[in-house]
């Protein structure tokens, strides 16, 4: 009895399971989008302060945001950081641009989605660690905390699309699509 209670739901919505995946990685996506894609840009915009020519040369911003107290170390002379320094600050902003705008077209969405969650996890050590921001706590009665509780989700969504992809509206399946009918003229042609 409590057998057949209980799966009485799953029975009744098990149509929408083939739809799941589609649905769901589209709308990941769209999330990303309406909720990360600028937020994340927009910290990239405060990280080339000259414009794009900080792109090709770390800025003081970006220095002092990303090492925070190797920045104080040097007096915020941009012209002190190590060179892996400024090899992670140029990689760090260059990723601020281009991972989100990946996630969000679709394209190498898996690898994009991946590199996302390593930057949301340098970002929240380099907020603790460098800035002394306050993690929150999980399992408390609060679920605003600026960076475990939110960025908990953010990861969330962002396995999600590592584990499944881009969905039907991505790039990635436009691609792949044209690639198998071009590999299929190409088989008929070899045939024919």
């Amino acid at each position: 009895m409590i057998r057949t209670l209980l799966s009485l739901p799953d029975r009744a919505l098990s149509w929408l399971e083939p739809l799941s995946t589609p649905v769901l990685t589209t709308l990941a996506r769209f999330v990303f989008a309406a909720v990360l894609l600028m937020y994340f840009w927009n910290s990239g915009l405060t990280k080339i302060p000259d414009g794009f020519a900080n792109l090709l040369s770390p800025s003081f911003n970006a220095f002092a945001q990303i090492f925070p107290k190797g920045a104080e170390a040097a007096s915020y002379d941009v012209t002190q950081a190590t060179g892996f320094q400024k090899f992670v600050v140029l990689s760090g902003t260059w990723a601020e641009f281009i991972l989100p705008a990946l996630v969000v077209l679709g394209l190498f969405t898996r690898a994009a989605a991946l590199g996302m969650i390593g930057f949301v996890v340098v970002q929240s050590l380099t907020d603790i660690i460098g800035h002394g921001g306050d993690t929150g706590a999980w399992f408390d009665n609060l679920s605003d905390a600026a960076i475990l509780d939110q960025r908990a989700f953010w990861v969330f969504l962002l396995l999600y699309l590592v584990f499944k992809g881009g969905g039907p509206l991505s790039l990635d399946r436009f691609i792949l699509r044209n690639e198998n009918a071009l590999y299929q003229d190409d088989l008929q042609l070899s045939r024919g």
